[in-house]
């Protein structure tokens, strides 16, 4: 039995597409520990343009601290997969966008299944470790402290500029889902040679929890032929909520207009 959503705004949406735009499938996806909530404005931009979205709950999401610490990274991959394999079955072509570990997540679907995705669009994702003390400590931490606040790590919740808004995400870190993550930086970094694919990077230069030099790692690690940058200078780690939104919108429309030639 799935988990009750108790994130308020934490809840998958879709939208059909229509015209020759429907036939583009577009997944919009969260960070670790995040939600829908961060994510469902931009999907909801695309759908007002014509495209077909799907904006998921990762698998331990949107429910209780607890309910993550029993999924893994491979959980978040595998609910990717199957999504974008539901939207190639109504769709000629999907493109991922991916906030922090959604775009994580995204850039490893695409170099592992370059046939399956046609553009990447990743908003401040991590390529790299953490580098803090304590974030360091954590593969021996999961075995301690199963959950740890998110302030012990140095990993901030609601980091956007924009007074008042939270993106309601947990507080509270799982350590074994953490890690999770780390062990497979080093296999994905390895793989960006691959991703060949169109490629939109939209970087903060403020960032709490990604670091912004992620974003200059991933450009000269690509093999994409195709990259294009976005710089957020009025906004934190959150952009999707923050100030500098409307002109993430506008320039993921503009990515897919040209990537997919609708």
């Amino acid at each position: 039995m799935e988990a009750v959503v108790t994130v308020p705004g934490a809840e998958p949406w879709s939208a059909v597409g229509r015209g020759r735009r429907g036939q583009v499938g577009v997944v919009v996806i969260h960070g670790f520990m995040g939600s829908p909530r961060v994510t469902r404005p931009l999907g909801q931009r695309l759908a007002s343009a014509g495209y077909t979205v799907e904006v998921p709950l990762l698998p331990g999401h949107g429910t209780h601290h607890r309910d993550l610490g029993g999924t893994r990274y491979r959980d978040w991959y595998d609910h990717l997969s199957r999504i974008v394999d539901h939207l190639h079955a109504r769709c000629t072509a999907v493109v991922l966008v991916g906030h922090s570990v959604g775009g994580t997540l995204a850039l490893d679907l695409a170099t592992r299944d370059p046939d399956r995705v046609a553009g990447v669009v990743t908003v401040n994702a991590m390529i790299t470790a953490p580098t803090g003390l304590l974030a360091r400590a954590l593969p021996a931490l999961q075995f301690v402290v199963p959950y740890v606040p998110r302030w012990v790590l140095g990993v901030p919740a609601d980091d956007i500029a924009r007074p008042g808004v939270e993106e309601g995400a947990y507080r509270v870190v799982a350590s074994r889902s953490g890690r999770s993550i780390v062990r497979e930086l080093p296999r994905i970094r390895s793989q960006l040679l691959d991703l060949t694919q169109p490629l939109l990077v939209v970087r903060s230069t403020v960032d709490h929890v990604v670091p912004p030099t992620d974003a200059d790692e991933l450009t000269a690690l690509v093999g994409s032929g195709d990259i294009r940058e976005l710089v957020c200078e009025h906004s934190y780690h959150v952009v999707m909520l923050d100030h500098d939104a409307p002109r993430v919108e506008e320039a993921v429309l503009a990515f897919l207009r040209d990537a997919t030639g609708r």
